[in-house]
């Protein structure tokens, strides 16, 4: 009989321990889905917020598709972009639509 409740408790023992395990085992899932997917998301946002807010009149842009263009004019959420030599192509577009800004200053 001593035998038996021997047996029982080491199997309440690794019961628990294996429910320690398992949240062990979570914990470290959500660990690498920050470290790896959501910090370097937030941090690249954060780059591309910057770039936005330091736009101005002036500068060269790329846009996300794949046109140059030079800033006209800027207002809260939009600007207004010419393309090309004809100084008729300016076109408004969202500011999210940017994907790259170069300084009209730099040389």
């Amino acid at each position: 009989m001593g035998i038996l409740l021997t047996a029982d408790a080491a199997q309440a023992g690794a019961a628990a321990g294996g429910g320690i395990v398992m949240v062990l085992y979570i914990v470290l899932i959500f660990a690498f889905l920050y470290f790896f997917m959501i910090r370097p998301q937030k941090k690249e946002q954060k780059k591309m917020a910057a770039m936005l807010s330091a736009l101005e009149t002036g500068d060269c842009v790329l846009t996300s598709s794949g046109f140059y263009g030079i800033v006209i004019d800027i207002t809260d959420d939009t600007v207004i972009v010419e393309f090309g030599n004809n100084k008729n192509c300016r076109i408004p577009m969202q500011k999210t639509a940017i994907a790259q800004v170069e300084k009209a200053n730099a040389e």
